[in-house]
């Protein structure tokens, strides 16, 4: 549907705390490497090892849009010959009454969303590869994607460099139509490389940069767009109600048209630094695209050991981003001769791509409940976010409350 709030960040938040949870099968590039893990059991002797993991995250904010996401988790490795296969498995549960939706005179809706994914690496040595595939479905949103990494340990395993391709394709309709009838598509051709320093025993630094190139038209088949005449909405400041913009705008009300191309590109550092009985983690990524926007994003975690089981940690973000080059908190027609109009060729109404920010300010448990000599056989993990996004250019509302909560499980079986 149109007016699903941009769930990204909460998806990654998701990720991560599968991250947490497991603490174990990330590749060498990511920054989870041993010189900085906080807590670790003795190693198994079982060839075999299993993992598996339930949770579930729950979205609300003040626009009126909750979900609940339970998801299951499993993963199947031998350490020893360096291979392991696991899967995920989510359903998104939504209920929306958000501005949007009653700016269009719009009921409540309701809608579930499964996606799940599936990933394979093999590394018996120096050199490792990777395949991953995965599905989102909804009534009316279709999603494939497949992807393939390589990465490679050299200066003793102090250095490793990893190198990645993925492609996706998303077909968009329409609830109750057929995508024989009503679709279009959009394809997604995705590049990564990243390089992982050792520093020392206790420091691990690592870059990743990211090339996304999006060919098709992503333009949402239920957002319509207000239009007004030159000078009608002068008094329409940010943040303007919904009787405001009904009292200026025309009754036409064109559907949402983006680019059919948008190139992204991103550069992230994160670094770990293991202390006594903490672990610090800052990452700092810069994007930018070709539709013109450029964002910021910072995130700190500070892991703290209270004892041999239990981990605490603050987690504190910040985003921040200016719109893209076609965003107006208005679009207005322009007159032809004989007094007919024309709508601009681009708009949106998605106010993610207005100028905003959000700070994060929350914090989480990691809890090891497993036996002595064995606690991360079972461990519990609780993790809490409030966001505040403020939209410095958008209709219909300024500041946006939220949080999400995840609260999972994992065992090693």
């Amino acid at each position: 549907m149109s007016h699903r709030p941009a769930f990204a960040g909460r998806l990654a938040a998701v990720s991560l705390a599968f991250v947490t949870l497991f603490g174990v099968g990330q590749s060498r590039g990511d920054d989870e490497g041993s010189a900085v893990k906080p807590a670790e059991s003795p190693p198994s002797h079982r060839e075999y090892r299993v993992l598996a993991a339930l949770e579930t995250a729950t979205y609300y904010d003040t626009d009126h849009t909750a979900v609940v996401s339970p998801t299951i988790a499993a993963t199947v490795e031998n350490p020893t010959a360096g291979w392991s296969i696991g899967g995920r498995y989510l359903v998104d549960v939504v209920s929306a009454a958000s501005v949007d939706v009653v700016s269009t005179a719009s009921k409540r809706w309701n809608e579930v969303r499964t996606a799940g994914s599936l990933a394979a690496n093999y590394k018996p040595g120096n050199f490792g590869v990777g395949l991953t595939g995965g599905y989102s479905f909804e009534p009316d949103y279709h999603s494939y994607s497949g992807g393939i990494t390589t990465n490679v340990d050299f200066d003793q395993k102090n250095r490793n460099l990893l190198l990645g391709y993925s492609h996706g394709r998303d077909t968009i309709g329409r609830h109750f139509t057929p995508f024989s009838i009503y679709s279009h598509t959009l394809d997604k051709n995705a590049f990564n490389a990243g390089l992982t320093f050792v520093i020392d025993r206790s420091t691990l630094f690592a870059l990743v940069g990211d090339a996304i190139y999006e060919r098709g038209d992503q333009s949402k088949p239920y957002r319509y767009i207000p239009m007004f005449t030159p000078g009608s909405y002068k008094t329409l400041a940010a943040g303007a109600s919904i009787d405001e913009v009904n009292a200026a705008r025309l009754s036409e009300k064109p559907l949402e048209q983006l680019p059919l191309a948008r190139d992204r590109y991103a550069i992230t550092g994160r670094i770990a630094k293991r202390y006594d009985a903490s672990t610090l983690r800052v990452s700092e990524r810069v994007y930018a695209d070709t539709w013109g926007l450029k964002a910021s994003t910072t995130d700190l975690q500070w892991l703290v050991d209270v004892s041999e089981s239990i981990i605490v940690w603050p987690h504190l973000r910040l985003h921040a981003q200016n719109s893209v080059t076609f965003w107006k908190r208005v679009y207005e027609v322009t007159f032809q001769p004989g007094g007919a109009w024309t709508f601009p060729a681009l708009r949106t109404g998605d106010r993610e791509l207005s100028a905003l920010t959000t700070a994060t300010l929350g914090g989480g448990m990691r809890w090891s409940i497993g036996p002595a000599l064995k606690r991360d056989e079972w461990v519990l993990t609780f993790q809490v976010d409030a966001n505040w996004t403020h939209f410095f250019d958008a209709l219909f509302i300024k500041d946006r409350l939220s949080t999400l909560a995840i609260v999972g499980i994992a065992a090693e079986l």
